[in-house]
């Protein structure tokens, strides 16, 4: 019977705080000591389950010994829940809780004030002595309403473990929650919920920062399994679903593994932290690995040890999460029983899953392992593979041998499934999902996982090469032609898009070897090549490219266009038309499988630039310059007439102006210069003008003033203050003594909210341009020191060794000076400082910035380059001033 107000319980008083502090004390002890025990003993599985189950067991204690003290009412009961109800408990986890009230409780306002106030003291205590409780308090009605809300709630419900209070309430608790689970419904939940998960995390294990317990072949994809599994019925356990046929004993070895690999991992990560962590950051990843004991080697650092041991546990959970995952739904659904359409002897259509005929198949007849992604391709009702495929393919791992590889039936499999006309990605991401890819190509295997520390590369080389893969055969698909146009254009009049697939394929191959891995990445294609009977002239032209991939990228971004030297040797390089587009259509495909940051429409116009003057030179069209530089004038001519401008308008300018003016800059700009410049040509104020870029992305803004050493150091200040980043400047003297300075600026704040932004936005911004820049040029004194800008954690973890050639061009009349540093705001000003000092003169700067490296290239002149002594000393000023 319920008490009467009158009788309502006594609330509990709160602990002393001598109580507190004694108990504070002997819980961090009691864990301090398991820690200790841990790092004291070699990091393996075992020794952190053991860890976990301790830290459970010690929570467990203490909770108890509190609710006691508490004097909680004997009919509510503490259950944990989540994580800690499996048991288990990571260093830095919180301990989650449920406090289970009585259902009586809405109808005596009495007693439910005095619970309520028990609940307050004995949560505040928990947090008073150190467990960082995540504790929610409900009755039962309340429970079973929230998690039919909240599928979250139900999967914490599900993992419930009675700790203390009344055993009664728990049962009744957990008879209610499982009668009210629907299998099937809880099953779609989780599995839209995994997606979505999967998606926030880029669908990849192979993040450079990966969440070992969120992340694509994380932890939670094993205890996603399970809950489902638990939920219908299924087992508990990787032992019982082994009971129920879900999983073979193999792959209940697989899993044991794996899970104790990442909880390993994940109790090490959250030691060195010294908090809850579970993204393995780059801050960490050294620290972690030195934990585990791992040394650097001469071609790998410590922390890359690591990571790949953490991705291929990674891959092997993924794999083995959409087997059981789609076991589980078959059982669920019914769908083992469906009808299935016959393909061919080998594979049937399950509902547009590819099914092997029978588990042994590829036991019988290994040759159909490669088929089955040429059966995946061929059939475009076909969406993915199913449970009964993909486990027949993670049990035949160790039938892709030697002889496997050496097979000329798999041979001919394989190229036919890098000649088919569609499928390409798909196919080859599905072979890499299942490891077929590197077992087959032996070469792929060793980069699976490789972590590539060069501060552009955010995927590891395995996947950036499929995304090159990706990038190059979208070319060829006709609904992503408006991407990319030009290359659409080019790709649809290519004849062999295999070639470039298998140089895809190659181009990186032979990443983290030590040595250039464009040489060695040759040899692997040659190898390919003569093993697959690939003939002699395509199996040269995929040579070509693997060992010319990132030519084009570095003529494009670090050397003068405009200099005919230049066009012509890479001419010869390239030698015919042929080369020259596979050449083009990689590199585009390559930059762009960096990073989406690395790729923007400035880069593209280099490319595209480069591209179509070398093709001209190839045509036979020996670089005539007084003939290229009469038919931009009459271009730019015929433009000015169409915006209504005076005849002649342009005369004034270009008297003043040389050759090399007219070489270095596009119709567009020579006409733009023109008409902006028309009433200023004797200005004794600085002129600035800017517009939106024609190419696309941000501002060009053209200064035009009297020269002075200083006024490239100006400039590049006051972008970096403006928070501008500098794509190229394009420097030129006029015959006047004026400076006639372009530049390509882009604000990446900006640029990320551009679409659908207001016109009234780039005209505000154009102005702000105009009247500040203006201002900073006209200032006096001293060039003020450049601001140390911040290094991001990336930079900081993994440094770029700044680096400084100084050597003549190659008609020896200017100077190259090639800089090679971490990207941070200031830099180019820092550079362009030293340079004013020593009155250098800038004709052409290439400013490229990869992910967090900069490689930026100057062509400069200067009294001061002519002499040894002073060449040292600009070199050693320049280095201090990009030192990180």
């Amino acid at each position: 019977m319920a008490a009467t107000p009158s009788e309502a319980p006594a609330a509990p008083a709160a602990l002393s705080p001598e109580q507190l502090a004694d108990l504070r004390t002997k819980f961090r002890a009691g864990k301090d000591a398991l820690i200790r025990h841990f790092e004291a003993a070699r990091p393996t599985a075992p020794a952190a389950a053991r860890l976990l189950r301790g830290l459970a067991r010690h929570a467990d204690d203490t909770l108890l010994g509190l609710w006691e003290r508490c004097d909680m009412p004997s009919d509510a009961a503490l259950l944990a829940v989540g994580g800690y109800g499996r048991g288990e408990l990571f260093p830095y986890s919180d301990v989650d809780v449920l406090v289970l009230l009585p259902s009586t409780l809405h109808g005596d306002s009495g007693t439910a004030s005095a619970l309520k106030h028990g609940v307050e003291v004995f949560i505040t205590a928990c947090w008073d002595i150190g467990l960082e409780i995540g504790s929610s308090v409900r009755t039962l009605e309340e429970c079973m309403a929230e998690a039919e809300r909240d599928v979250t709630v139900r999967t914490a419900l599900l993992e419930s473990r009675y700790l203390c209070g009344s055993r009664r309430g728990f049962n009744v608790f957990r008879r209610n929650n499982s009668q009210a689970m629907n299998s099937r419904s809880f099953l779609r939940a989780k599995t839209l919920e995994m997606r979505q998960r999967h998606q926030k995390f880029e669908d990849t294990p192979y993040s450079l920062e990966p969440n070992c317990k969120e992340s694509p072949g994380g932890l939670r994809d094993l205890q996603v399994i399970l809950w489902v599994a638990r939920a219908a019925g299924l087992g508990r356990n990787w032992s019982e679903l082994a009971a129920s046929g879900l999983a073979t004993p193999f792959e209940v070895k697989q899993l044991q593994r794996n899970e104790g690999v990442l909880k390993l991992i994940r109790t090490r990560l959250h030691l060195v932290a010294g908090r809850r962590e579970d993204r393995l950051v780059f801050d960490l990843q050294s620290a972690v690995a030195d934990s585990f004991g791992y040394r650097a080697t001469k071609g790998q650092r410590a922390s890359e040890v690591l990571m790949r041991r953490y991705y291929w546990t990674a891959k092997a959970v993924a794999q083995l999460n959409q087997i059981l995952m789609l076991n589980i739904e078959e059982r669920i659904s019914g769908l083992q029983d469906a009808p299935m359409r016959p393909i061919d002897a080998n594979f049937l259509d399950r509902d547009g899953m590819l099914e092997v005929v029978s588990d042994d198949l590829y036991q019988r007849q290994p040759q159909a392992i490669l088929a089955t992604f040429l059966a995946f391709q061929s059939n475009s009702g076909i969406t993915g593979l199913s449970s009964r495929t993909l486990r027949a393919l993670y049990n035949a791992r160790d039938l892709m041998n030697a002889d496997f590889r050496r097979d000329p039936v798999n041979h001919a499999t394989f190229l036919r499934i890098l000649q088919s006309p569609s499928r390409q990605t798909h196919a080859f991401r599905l072979m890499n999902e299942t490891s077929v890819l590197g077992r087959y190509l032996w070469v792929f295997r060793r980069i699976v996982g490789q972590m590539q520390h060069d501060l552009f590369h955010v995927y590891t080389v395995d996947q950036h090469i499929l995304m090159v893969l990706r990038n190059m055969r979208r070319f060829f698909i006709p609904e992503h032609a408006h991407e990319y146009p030009f290359c659409s254009q080019l790709a649809m009049q290519w004849d062999t898009p295999y070639t470039l697939y298998v140089a895809a394929l190659f181009h990186d191959v032979a990443k983290g070897r030590g040595g250039d891995h464009s040489v060695l990445g040759t040899s692997e294609a040659r190898r390919f090549c003569r093993d697959h009977g690939i003939g002699r002239d395509d199996a040269a032209l995929i040579e070509f490219l693997v060992k010319q991939h990132l030519t084009m990228s570095r003529i494009a971004q670090k050397e003068d266009l405009s200099d005919p030297v230049v066009i012509q040797n890479f001419a010869q390089l390239v030698g015919t038309e042929r080369r020259l587009t596979a050449l083009y259509l990689l590199t585009v495909s390559d930059i762009r499988g960096t990073s989406p940051k690395v790729w923007n429409a400035w880069k593209g116009k280099l490319l595209e630039d480069l591209y179509r003057v070398t093709l001209r030179a190839l045509g036979g069209a020996q670089p005539q310059l007084d003939a290229e530089i009469d038919a931009r004038k009459q271009e730019a001519r015929h433009m000015l007439n169409l915006a209504l401008q005076p005849p002649n308008v342009e005369a004034p300018l270009w008297e003043t102006l040389s050759i090399s003016y007219f070489a270095r800059h596009d119709v567009n700009e020579i006409a733009w210069h023109a008409r902006s410049l028309q009433s200023h040509l004797r200005s004794e104020s600085p002129v600035v003008k800017a517009r939106v870029s024609p190419v696309g992305e941000g501002l060009q803004v053209l200064v035009y003033a009297r020269d002075r050493a200083d006024l490239f150091a100006r400039i590049c200040g006051y972008f970096d203050s403006a928070h501008f980043n500098i794509l190229e400047a394009k420097v030129h003297t006029t015959k006047s003594g004026y400076a006639l300075d372009t530049f390509q600026v882009i604000n990446p704040q900006l640029e990320a909210s551009r679409d659908g932004a207001p016109a009234s936005q780039y005209r505000d911004l154009i102005l702000l341009v105009e009247t500040q820049l203006s201002h900073a040029l006209n200032a006096q004194g001293a060039l003020p020191e450049p601001s140390r800008g911040r290094l991001s954690r990336r930079v900081r973890s993994f440094p770029v060794t700044p680096r400084i050639t100084l050597r003549p061009d190659e008609r020896a009349q200017n100077w190259l000076l090639s800089v090679s540093a971490s990207d941070r705001s200031g830099l180019l000003y820092s550079i362009a400082r030293v340079l004013a000092q020593h009155q250098i003169n800038l004709q052409l700067a290439k400013i490229t910035t990869l992910g967090e490296r900069a490689e930026d290239t100057f062509l400069i002149d200067g009294a001061a380059l002519r002499h040894n002594r002073t060449q040292i000393s600009i070199e050693t000023e320049l280095l201090d001033a990009i030192a990180a």
